[in-house]
């Protein structure tokens, strides 16, 4: 069965082009021309990924995602005339899995989506019998990462974390004391390096440690190597 796509854009014309490009690619694409629309489709019906423009006539597409993601693990993906990383920032602070300027090659469109929908549909499947229960839980302290359900806790609560954020944290803590390059990490969490160069990565970090309680100013689980990428910190008493 194909994914079903749904894009929040007013852009009629741009629209109509990405409903053609990536229907003839197997994902058929359903189009809402405002906010309202687009909040009223989702309702109704079922969808495996959003591409939400920022800006609309009848609202903002940064509010709906904050909104979104209170209640929903849908993949996001942000469309925005600004090119800003002020924009870009926003969109991934507020939990949008990826970000993508106009104009846009629709080519990199495709790309970017297939692997918002190949991590989820990978992060989703899990297996198990009848006699146990084969998902597997990484404990570091207080955090804990829950591969199977796709859940971070700390202390035993869990945090909030987009799908691309746990999938990056995962990744980092299945290689502790090992220094991941952006383009490795990318590589691990979604099988592509796509923002292998985009500072977008960092954002997301930045999330994940806020999440985890890991000081920003002075990081000790995830830690920058200047120049090399990150690594994700094990101490003695957790091996």
């Amino acid at each position: 069965m194909s994914e079903r796509l749904l894009m929040i854009d007013d852009d009629a014309s741009l629209a109509a082009m990405v409903a053609e490009y990536l229907g003839g690619r197997g994902l058929p694409v359903t189009v809402a021309p405002t906010l309202g629309d687009g909040e009223r489709m989702l309702r109704e019906s079922h969808y495996d990924a959003l591409i939400l423009d920022a800006m609309l006539p009848d609202g903002d597409g940064f509010e709906l995602c904050r909104r979104l993601r209170e209640r929903s693990s849908l993949p996001i993906l942000m469309l925005t005339a600004r090119g800003e990383d002020v924009d870009r920032i926003v969109g991934l602070e507020l939990g949008a899995d990826d970000y993508l300027p106009k104009p846009f090659n629709p080519r990199e469109l495709l790309a970017r989506l297939r692997a918002l929908l190949r991590r989820t549909q990978s992060n989703g499947h899990t297996s198990g019998n009848a006699h146990g229960d084969t998902r597997r839980v990484l404990r570091f302290g207080r955090l804990e990462i829950d591969e199977a359900a796709l859940e971070a806790r700390v202390d035993g609560q869990a945090v909030a974390l987009t799908s691309h954020q746990f999938a990056l944290l995962l990744a980092l803590a299945t290689h502790p004391g090992r220094v991941l390059s952006r383009e490795a990490l990318l590589e691990l969490a979604r099988g592509d390096a796509l923002e292998a160069f985009d500072r977008s990565i960092d954002v997301h970090i930045s999330r994940i440690r806020a999440a985890i309680g890991d000081d920003a100013k002075n990081p000790r689980r995830i830690v920058t190597v200047r120049g090399a990428g990150y690594v994700f910190a094990q101490r003695q008493d957790e091996q």
